[in-house]
C-alpha cells in the first residue's frame, strides 16, 4: 500500500463497520488527491473513460473499481477545477454557466456562490484517485459515503460522540461529490455532509433517498469506533433493513 498515515488504519475493518451499522448498500469510497505520478501505487489502474468525478466516486462504490484518473478523463469542468485538476472557465468564474442552466436569479447570484465554492489551486493535482475503502491501495485523504438520512443521522452522532458540540456543514445545491465531501472535507479536515447535487444525482446513482458525506480519514478510528456505540445506544432507533 502507498502509505503517509503515521498511524496505520486498518481500511477493511473500517469499512465493515461503516457497512453493518450504517447498512450501506455500497462501500464506502476511499478517494485521494495525487500530486505527481509517483504518488500513485504501482500497478493501479488508469481510468480509460471520460466521465465526471461523482460517476467515478459511484464506480468504487458499487462496482468496486479501483483506478486513478488524471485532468482529461473528468468531463465535468466545475469537478476538475474544485479538485485542483484545471483552471475554472471563463463562464463558472462569471456565474453565467449556472445561471443559464436556471439555477440562480442572476449571474451575480451565482458568482457569489462560485466565489466561496471549496477548491483547491489549479495544478495541485496530478490525479485523482479511487478505491472501495476495504481494497484501498492508497491511504486516503478523504472517504466519501453515499448513505440514507438516518445513516448520516448516527454519523452526526458519532462525530460528535467523544467531545460534543454542533456539526457545521458548507453545500450550497451544486458540486456535492466534487466541492464538498472532497476539496471542502480534504481542505478543512472536518467532516461536511451535503445533499447530493442534480448532476451527482443524475450520473452516479445518488437516490432520491440518499445524502452525501465527506470524512477525513484520519477520523475513521474515532468515527468507527463511536458508531458502534452509537447505533446500539439504548435511545437509537435502528435504521431500515
Amino acid at each position: 500500500m502507498a502509505a503517509d498515515m503515521k498511524i496505520p488504519i486498518n481500511y477493511a475493518e473500517a469499512s465493515e463497520t461503516l457497512k453493518k451499522y450504517l447498512k450501506l448498500s455500497g462501500s464506502p469510497v476511499a478517494f485521494r488527491f495525487a500530486t505527481k505520478k509517483e504518488d500513485i501505487p504501482a500497478g493501479m489502474e488508469a481510468f480509460d473513460k471520460t466521465v465526471r468525478h461523482c460517476s467515478m466516486i459511484g464506480l468504487a462504490r458499487k462496482e468496486g473499481r479501483i483506478f486513478y484518473s488524471t485532468s482529461e478523463k473528468h468531463e465535468c469542468n466545475g469537478g476538475a477545477w474544485s479538485l485542483g485538476l484545471r483552471e475554472i472557465t471563463e463562464s463558472l468564474k462569471t456565474g453565467d454557466f449556472y445561471y443559464k442552466l436556471g439555477k440562480f436569479e442572476s449571474s451575480a447570484a451565482c458568482k457569489r456562490t462560485i466565489d466561496r465554492v471549496a477548491h483547491l489551486h489549479p495544478g495541485d493535482t496530478y490525479a485523482t484517485m479511487y478505491a472501495p475503502l476495504e481494497k484501498t491501495p492508497f491511504d486516503p485523504q478523504v472517504v466519501v459515503i453515499v448513505a440514507t438520512p438516518w445513516a448520516m443521522l448516527k454519523l452526526a452522532q458519532s462525530t460528535l460522540f467523544r467531545l460534543g458540540g454542533r456539526i457545521q456543514s458548507e453545500f450550497a445545491g451544486i458540486q456535492s461529490v466534487c466541492a464538498d465531501a472532497c476539496a471542502q472535507t480534504y481542505l478543512t479536515g472536518h467532516v461536511n455532509f451535503s445533499l447530493g447535487c442534480d448532476g451527482s444525482r443524475k450520473f452516479s446513482g445518488i437516490e432520491d433517498g440518499e445524502l452525501v458525506i465527506g470524512i477525513p480519514a484520519e477520523l475513521l478510528p474515532e468515527i468507527t469506533e463511536s458508531l458502534k456505540i452509537v447505533a446500539a445506544a439504548p435511545g437509537s432507533k435502528p435504521g431500515a433493513k
